[in-house]
């Protein structure tokens, strides 16, 4: 027999978790055979060891779902028991000794597909969710662990899932800021001195991560959050010497970091944090001879298992699709000479 406690103190939520006369709980209970009790503001979930697992990923999922949209309609209960009920099935194959080796032929896909729903960014007219199995494994790691580093070609979706899944998060509350952090370093060509105050001279370098947030959340919207610090976009240089508790951080084209301002910037993360690490390698524009922070944090830190690291391919490429067949030209024996290329070599 094992137990597992959800906490809930909206008294809102219990009411629209639990649905008309408890029905969405008898729908979890009779589906997975477990107990499922309340009091005081703790939900007590008990039965065998999987059922018990099955049904808090349930109810957690539920919870957020209601923080999120204010209801839950049985539709929705009915969808989340339906995939965790595609997992168990995967669980007993993955136990079956008839099953040959490397065979994904059902199993993988059902859990692929587990995060291949749309992410919750609270926006009904932008929908968005992984497009790939490399892009789905991605935003697996990335809410299974801590920290992540997602290495891949322009277009695979790096940035854009990754704030996606912030965006998520904060909605969900499982975070209080959204950290987007960028290196100030330019792509191959000095721009000399820009003219306006030093957040308009930045402004080129992150014009990119408020490009992908503002896809995402209304722009009055980004506005405030960004007056109540709830959004932050800075560049990497101003991360020294802060703590960031209970944020979700983005270090993005961080192939352009140094190797101390990689170890400065992994070492910020604060209780409650997490942190994804992303970029290509075969673009950096760093001057020659400094080593790249990402392919280096890349090769030091992949024995650390609670880390996740990711790599997407041109299979993961979803902009244009000439960008694809530009990736595999730029990519093939001879195809690229430069600055870029030597900084991606050493």
């Amino acid at each position: 027999m094992s137990e597992a406690t959800l906490t809930l103190s909206d008294p809102e939520v219990v009411l629209q978790l639990f649905g008309p006369q408890d029905s969405n709980l008898r729908q979890v209970r009779n589906q997975l055979g477990v107990a499922i009790t309340h009091r005081g503001g703790q939900i007590r979930v008990s039965g065998d060891s999987e059922s018990v697992r099955l049904a808090t990923e349930v109810l957690e999922r539920l919870k957020e779902r209601a923080y999120r949209n204010g209801h839950i309609s049985p539709d929705e209960v009915a969808e989340q028991l339906g995939k965790v009920s595609g997992v168990r099935a995967v669980l007993s194959m993955k136990a079956s000794p008839e099953r040959a080796p490397g065979d994904r032929s059902n199993g993988e896909k059902i859990l692929s597909q587990e995060f291949r729903q749309e992410l919750a960014i609270g926006n009904p007219l932008r929908r968005i969710k992984p497009r790939t199995e490399g892009q789905a494994a991605y935003v697996e790691a990335i809410r299974k662990h801590d920290m992540t580093f997602c290495i891949g070609p322009a277009g695979s979706g790096k940035t854009y899932l990754a704030v996606a899944t912030a965006v998520e998060a904060l909605k969900a509350r499982m975070i209080r800021k959204i950290v987007l952090v960028r290196p100030a370093v330019e792509a191959g060509e000095s721009l000399g001195y820009l003219p306006g105050d030093l957040q308009a001279k930045l402004n080129p370098y992150l014009r990119p991560l408020l490009d992908a947030i503002n896809e995402m959340v209304d722009y009055d919207h980004v506005k405030y959050l960004m007056e109540q610090d709830t959004i932050e976009v800075i560049p990497l240089a101003y991360m020294r010497g802060r703590t960031l508790n209970h944020a979700f951080i983005i270090l993005d084209e961080a192939q352009n970091s140094t190797v101390a301002q990689m170890k400065m910037f992994l070492t910020r993360m604060g209780e409650g944090s997490k942190v994804v690490v992303s970029g290509d390698v075969t673009q950096v524009d760093l001057p020659p001879g400094v080593t790249s922070g990402l392919r280096d944090a890349a090769q030091r830190l992949q024995g650390i298992q609670e880390i996740a690291f990711i790599r997407l391919s041109d299979t993961d490429i979803v902009r244009h699709a000439l960008v694809k067949s530009i990736v595999k030209a730029y990519d093939a024996p001879g195809g690229m000479t430069g600055p870029s290329q030597r900084s991606d070599d050493r």
